[in-house]
């Protein structure tokens, strides 16, 4: 059975200046609920579209509620012709290939240390690098990011591809997802 391509998700969102950092050149927007439930996850999700007629492919965070937010930089902005206070119109569908992550160069260092890890890490897919960086990262303190990227690397080398009980969405944990404070 042949797969149906994703329906696209159309909806209006106010675009919000950030209250952090004052000199912010970027924008931000909430997807509504009933957007945000039509994606297939709630965790994040590359996506591709226009965004008030201007073409663009972003990563969608999730917002710790079951939905999502868009971090909108200032070329988007330009692009677009608009300004935090404005309401936008979005079309969008999940993008046909999710992007490589970036990798952090603490990260990139210990697994060129661990070949059986990089070996690992190169066969997996962008989303699984995606949520291994994303756990590792998300540590508070600088000593559990060192800790996690050791217990990866470990992982990794012995085969494990998916980072373990960890909720990609916010919604189970204590995690600091969600979308910055607004300013206005």
């Amino acid at each position: 059975m042949a797969k149906l391509p994703p329906a696209t998700v159309r909806f209006k969102a106010v675009l919000h200046r950030p209250a952090q950092p004052k000199t912010a050149t970027w924008a931000f927007l909430i997807l509504p609920e009933a957007a945000s439930a039509k994606l297939p996850t709630r965790s994040q999700v590359t996506v591709e579209g226009t965004f008030a007629s201007a073409p663009f492919q972003a990563t969608l965070e999730p917002d710790g509620q079951g939905s999502h937010w868009l971090k909108v930089d200032k070329a988007l902005l330009e692009a677009a012709g608009v300004q935090p206070g404005d309401t936008v119109t979005l079309q969008l569908v999940p993008a046909a290939q999710q992007p490589e992550p970036k990798v952090p160069p603490d990260l990139r260092d210990a697994l060129a240390a661990h070949p059986a890890a990089k070996t690992t890490w190169d066969d997996i897919t962008p989303v699984a690098r995606r949520d291994w960086i994303q756990w590792m990262t998300s540590g508070k303190k600088a000593e559990t990011r060192v800790k996690r990227i050791a217990t990866a690397c470990d992982q990794l080398a012995s085969g494990k591809r998916r980072a373990c009980c960890f909720d990609r969405s916010g919604m189970y944990s204590r995690g600091n997802l969600g979308p910055p404070e607004a300013a206005d």
